[in-house]
């Protein structure tokens, strides 16, 4: 049996507005923010930019991330994506081809 894994992630746009998110497939899910697939805060400010993300197996694990995540300071989230990304370059970049979205259509 192959064991779940569950993302919690940050996303950001040209004027580095952040968005954080859970999903349990990290490409589809990029890929629906950066083609505007659905309604939202990410499609209003044009998120797309993958800064940061962290992988566990425990949902609860994940969803806990999200929520301590989300109750940060903008300055402790801004030091979090510069310890690991300092110059916020977007991790998915490279991930899609033009022709081929994410494949799994699971839904988080």
């Amino acid at each position: 049996m192959t064991e779940k894994q569950y993302f919690v992630y940050i996303i950001t746009n040209a004027t580095r507005t952040l968005y954080i998110g859970i999903t349990n497939n990290l490409e589809r899910r990029l890929w629906e923010h950066k083609t505007k697939a659905v309604e939202g805060f990410s499609k209003t400010y044009n998120m797309g930019w993958l800064v940061w993300y962290a992988a566990t197996n425990d949902v609860r694990e994940a969803i806990a991330t999200e929520k301590r995540l989300k109750g940060w300071t903008r300055a402790k989230k801004v030091a979090l994506i510069e310890a690991e990304n300092p110059t916020w370059q977007d991790i998915s970049e490279g991930w899609y081809d033009n022709s081929n979205q994410a494949s799994n259509n699971d839904r988080t």
